[in-house]
């Protein structure tokens, strides 16, 4: 599914990724942690194409999409990969179902289509009600539902979550951290997530520890 090799990342002087090597297999839920500075935000977006690495191989699905253009490589992230944030970043002026639209608009789909394909993500989230809704009309738990739904419009291989349950309370951060394992087994996609909460982290299949640009568990 997913495998870096020696990947080295580093701004102006200062090196924040020092060699990292690691593999994610299908249907897979890692969990990536360790102190701030550690390098792991950068590490995620190294691994879903948002940055480029100095040095070092990634390969997803086969495919090592650095050596695609920059029109290949929006496409082939648009495919395959969907992302989900700590604060969520919905376009505040789109209601929640044009929100889960949007990355099936990029991907070709007209308005039509893509709400086919998003209502019933919004239904399986349990924001049916909720899709007129603009998002500062809706609760943190209920915009970071939306951001799941949207993340999986276009049936990605491999999500990243960078601290997804970051700006949530106690109550909406189990059922969020719930939902990842449920949609595991309804989608079969793979989860690869970004977290300081010690809760989510443990209980994904493999938790791989970082310090200092380097992994070390």
């Amino acid at each position: 599914m997913l495998a870096a090799k020696n990947i080295h990342k580093k701004y102006d002087h200062l090196e924040i990724l020092k060699g990292i090597s690691l593999e994610v297999t299908d249907s897979e839920i890692v969990s990536i942690v360790g102190s701030s500075g550690a390098g792991k935000t950068t590490l995620l977006q190294i691994l879903g194409t948002l940055d480029k690495p100095d040095q070092g191989i990634l390969e997803i699905n086969g495919i090592n999409p650095f050596q695609l253009s920059s029109k290949k490589i929006a496409a082939f992230r648009n495919q395959h990969i969907g992302f989900i944030f700590q604060f969520h970043q919905l376009l505040p002026e789109f209601t929640a179902l044009e929100n889960v639209c949007i990355p099936a608009m990029m991907n070709g789909k007209s308005m039509v289509d893509a709400k086919k394909l998003a209502t019933p993500l919004l239904d399986r989230l349990g924001l049916s009600h909720r899709g007129e809704h603009k998002p500062n009309e809706l609760s943190g738990g209920e915009q970071q539902r939306v951001a799941v739904a949207r993340a999986l419009v276009n049936k990605p291989s491999i999500i990243f979550a960078d601290e997804p349950s970051g700006n949530l309370d106690t109550e909406n951060s189990t059922m969020l951290h719930n939902l990842f394992f449920e949609l595991r087994e309804e989608f079969k996609q793979t989860f690869v997530i970004v977290t300081h909460n010690e809760d989510l982290a443990k209980m994904a299949d493999r938790m791989i520890t970082m310090k200092d640009g380097l992994v070390i568990g």
